[in-house]
Formats: C-alpha cells, structure tokens, sequence
C-alpha cells in the first residue's frame, strides 16, 4: 500500500505554498534594499551638496554654494519621503517572514506525515515478507515429515500384512 494520494497531494500543495510565500518575501526583500539603496543614494548626494557648499566657501562662487545648498535640502527631501517607505516596507517583509515560516511549518508537519506513513509502509512490507518465508518454511517442514512419515507407514502396513492380527 502506496502513501496515500491525499497526503501526497497535501505535501505537494503545501511546497507550492511555500515556493509562493518564499517568492513574496524575496520580493519584499529586493523592495527594501532598493529602497535602503536610495536612501544611501540620497544621503551621499547631500554629503556631495555639503561638499560643494564647502568648496564654494573657499572659492567665493555664489553659484556654486547655491546649488549645494539645493542639493543637500533636496537630499534632505528624498531621505525625508523614503523613511516612512523603509519603515512600511520593513513591517511588510517581518509580515511575509512570518507567514513564510508558518508555511514552512505547515509543509514540514506534512512531511513528517508521509515519512511516517512511509516508515509504516516498509515496516509492514518488511513483516509480510518475513510472515511469507515463515510460512514457506512451515510449510516445507511439514511436507519433508509428511515425506519422512510415509515410508514407515508403508513398511508397517506391510509387516502386519490383512491376515496377520
């Protein structure tokens, strides 16, 4: 008797699940590191305005100053609009972490099913296959006494002949 086709079928859905929630979380974490990545772009791009704010001190070009300090507010702007995303973004892949998990939990308790199963499986295929060779053993002895009884009989029915009593 085969693993049951139900538990079979159980084990199947539940990897498939797993595939599914473990792609979401990978999504999740490609999100949150492009998002990390922005964020560092735009911390460098206010320590490049800061860089240029100083450079033009030293220079005494307005222009030059102007546009880094615009370039450290812009900075400023971008970092501002991108933390609340990270944050979100941080509580979505903690979520799909968790339900992944779950999942995960779930495809192994079926998995434990069918190796159970399994181990039944061969441990009474083990014990028909030793309940056989009992038998033909069993049997073998009983037709090699029946074969060794014979001939006796036959001698006894011989000796004491229909007229001899």
């Amino acid at each position: 008797m085969a693993v049951s086709r139900a538990l079979r079928r159980l084990l199947r859905i539940r990897e498939l699940n797993e595939d599914q929630h473990r792609l979401a979380l990978e999504a999740a974490l490609r999100q949150l590191d492009l998002l990390e990545q922005a964020l560092a772009a735009a911390e460098q791009r206010g320590t490049q305005g800061r860089r240029a704010i100083a450079s033009s001190a030293r220079s005494g070009v307005l222009d030059d100053r102007l546009a880094g300090l615009e370039e450290s507010r812009a900075a400023v702007r971008h970092a501002a609009s991108l933390a609340p995303r990270i944050a979100d973004c941080k509580e979505d892949v903690a979520d799909l972490r968790e339900r992944f998990l779950a999942v995960r939990v779930e495809r192994r308790q079926a998995e434990a099913l069918v190796d159970e199963a399994r181990a039944r499986e061969a441990i009474t295929a083990v014990r028909r296959t030793q309940q056989a060779i009992d038998d033909w053993f069993g049997a073998r002895r009983h037709r090699e006494k029946d074969a060794a009884e014979l001939p006796h009989r036959d001698d006894r029915s011989d000796s004491s002949g229909p007229g001899e009593s």
